[in-house]
């Protein structure tokens, strides 16, 4: 496939799906082309049963253990760490390959990772947060809050958060493309990647498709900042990760990156050569893609991003706020919604996130109170496909086989 701006749209929807340089840019995300689609949600998860996973049995184990090599192997992965949490049939939580391909030092559970397009959820939940303390309405047209952008007096909040907006993906620029792969580590500010998104023609009227741009998150995480009168990464840490708990969750400033780390490999390159892009700039996927964290974070922020809940039983959204996220529109992705800022793949909730170098997947299965957790060192594709969605379709189909996250390959580059 070229090594164009059309292939930094992957992450979250990608191949698509829960996903930034688009989806997940921060993560690259990629995108369903915007076909006209349906606005019935997909049905609601059933009432947990715990019926819907199977017992983590050794035979279990191990079947999950060659799973996950066969997909490394087929999909040519350094290093992955996999995670999956039951109420009442066990853990798996297993490490394999390389965090760093030069010195051989083996992935490990306990590493910060970049997780792209998973950003969007937190993201989201600043905005609904705002939503419930009655700062801002979801129904609000972004041109209130925001001047310049297109469509403005008629693209509503609800429509960014839940990708229907029409506007086009910033990260899907040539302009930008050239400028991020000629200088990693350059910083962008929110008003450059806007800038690259409003030179282009919007790509249908508000709310008449399903569309994954990450241009939308920009947008609302200058809402929160403009209604909160903070930073966006000050008031996710004092409102979001800080109440949930999670104390290796950060939104970098530039390219700083905790240790320990994985290298990351990606062929999202001037050159289109893989190199390592651990210390690249992740401030291009802003409130879209920048965010790090790691395993148990993430194990933690599934549960609580797919109920609203925080691990004491309180809420970070209200229950009727919660709702309306969980309202999740059909896509052109078969069997997967998209509410606000959040996935509902055959019943697993979530994100998934990529961007250069490094995939996540963290998704939560209500019917049987379940999480998987996936991170990954590299973000090539595999014959279209997210390796994080490989992943996720072959540790699910064993899991939980009627529930498999089945996210189809990456559309080909317009």
């Amino acid at each position: 496939m070229p090594h164009t701006s059309a292939r930094l749209r992957r992450g979250a929807v990608a191949a698509t799906a829960v996903g930034m340089l688009v989806v997940p840019a921060a993560g690259w995300a990629a995108a369903p082309p915007p076909s006209a689609v349906s606005t019935a949600p997909v049905p609601p998860s059933p009432t947990p049963s715990g019926n819907d996973v199977r017992e983590l049995t050794p035979a279990v184990q191990r079947q999950l253990d060659a799973a996950v090599r066969g997909v490394m192997r087929e999909a040519n992965v350094p290093g992955v760490t996999v995670g999956l949490w039951t109420p009442d049939k066990g853990h798996y939580v297993r490490s394999f390959g390389v965090a760093d391909k030069d010195t051989g030092r083996r992935m490990s559970p306990g590493l910060y990772t970049r997780i792209g397009s998973e950003t969007k959820t937190f993201t989201v939940t600043a905005l609904l947060q705002l939503v419930d303390q009655g700062k801002v309405g979801l129904d609000d047209t972004i041109g209130t809050y925001v001047d310049g952008v297109p469509n403005g007096d008629r693209i509503t909040l609800r429509e960014l958060a839940g990708m229907r907006s029409g506007l086009f993906n910033y990260s899907e620029d040539d302009g930008f493309f050239k400028a991020l792969t000629s200088d990693p580590q350059r910083p962008f500010t929110p008003r450059q990647l806007l800038g690259y998104a409003f030179r282009h023609p919007v790509l249908f009227p508000p709310g008449e498709k399903f569309f994954y741009s990450n241009t939308n998150l920009i947008l609302l995480g200058l809402v929160v900042e403009r209604m909160s009168g903070q930073s966006l990464a000050d008031y996710i840490q004092h409102h979001v990760l800080v109440p949930a708990g999670l104390r290796h969750t950060l939104f970098p400033a530039g390219n700083e990156f905790p240790e320990p780390h994985p290298q990351g490999y990606t062929d999202q390159t001037a050159t289109g050569r893989v190199e390592d892009s651990a210390d690249w700039n992740p401030s291009w996927g802003w409130a879209a893609g920048a965010m790090i964290s790691d395993l148990e974070d993430l194990r933690v922020w599934a549960r609580t991003v797919a109920t609203g809940q925080l691990p004491d039983g309180s809420r970070l959204i209200s229950a009727a706020t919660q709702k309306q996220r969980l309202i999740t529109p059909a896509t052109p992705i078969p069997g997967a919604g998209y509410g606000l800022g959040i996935f509902d793949v055959q019943g697993w909730i979530g994100h998934n996130g990529s961007l250069p170098g490094y995939e996540s997947l963290t998704i939560y299965l209500p019917s049987a109170q379940a999480t998987l957790v996936v991170v990954l060192n590299t973000d090539i594709n595999y014959k279209g496909a997210e390796p994080s969605t490989l992943f996720g379709d072959a540790i699910t189909k064993i899991v939980s086989p009627d529930h498999v996250f089945n996210l189809p390959a990456e559309p080909a580059a317009r």
